[in-house]
């Protein structure tokens, strides 16, 4: 199979996960959850959290988590940054996530995102965007506190090592955090974001390394977080360090 043609197979498997009836495309609310249950409108209970945990009272209502009917008091606690967890309400999905405080946000397949979505604009596949780098494992993994596309909220992340490359005969570093079931995620601007790719950050799969710690960076498949797509979004925006100093005209670019 040719670059082009694989990279093609990649962008489509990619846009059927963007345009799931329950994605981030989906997502039409974001509440912030206080210490006093209290409702929300169009959202069936009482809603609530405290210092360690979030709190949902179904109060009657058809409601369900991880296929168990919700009969009384459910207490969600979650990891900070981590992932979140979602509660059924008919067509509805409600994600409860912790980040530094507990929130919910709706997914609603019928989102006109979601009606509306016909793919993400992307840079022409080119080969000499793919690169080889190696990667650096830190002596311990690091924790790493970075900001968000929300103003005063931040994120912690464990970066277990950096990826040093090549471009133009000039040596770049790179952060990376772990990724979400193997290898590495590198979060990253360029001379492009906020001109032809969205501003805030863009994202790059880095897979594992080889035994001698080699790793392939095919910006070809950097792509945009959630919050390119959604105001409702709490993306990291990339660490410091990981801005390249030169135009990265590969992968996708502004929605």
């Amino acid at each position: 199979m040719g670059f082009t043609t694989e990279w093609q197979e990649w962008k489509a498997e990619r846009e059927l996960q963007l345009a799931d009836p329950h994605g981030w495309l989906a997502l039409v609310s974001l509440d912030w959850l206080g210490e006093e249950p209290k409702a929300y409108p169009g959202l069936p209970g009482r809603w609530w959290q405290d210092a360690d945990a979030a709190y949902l009272d179904p109060e009657g209502a058809e409601l369900s988590h991880e296929g168990e009917v919700l009969t009384g008091v459910r207490r969600f606690e979650l990891v900070n940054s981590g992932p979140g967890t979602r509660v059924s309400a008919g067509d509805l999905e409600i994600e409860v996530a912790r980040r530094s405080g507990y929130l919910i946000r709706v997914h609603d397949p019928k989102a006109e995102a979601v009606r509306a979505f016909s793919g993400v604009p992307s840079y022409d596949p080119n080969p000499d965007w793919v690169l080889r780098g190696t990667y650096e494992a830190f002596d311990e993994p690091r924790p790493t506190t970075v900001g968000a596309v929300v103003a005063g909220l931040t994120h912690v992340y464990t970066a277990p090592g950096r990826v040093r490359f090549n471009h133009g005969g000039v040596e770049h570093t790179l952060t990376a955090f772990n990724g979400k079931k193997s290898g590495f995620s590198v979060l990253f601007t360029d001379e492009t974001s906020g001109v032809t790719t969205y501003a805030a950050n863009r994202s790059l799969a880095v897979g594992e390394p080889d035994a001698d710690g080699s790793v392939v960076l095919d910006f070809n498949r950097a792509t945009n977080l959630p919050c390119a797509f959604t105001v409702y979004a709490t993306c990291p925006l990339p660490p410091e360090g990981n801005h390249l100093p030169f135009a990265v005209e590969a992968g996708e670019q502004t929605p």
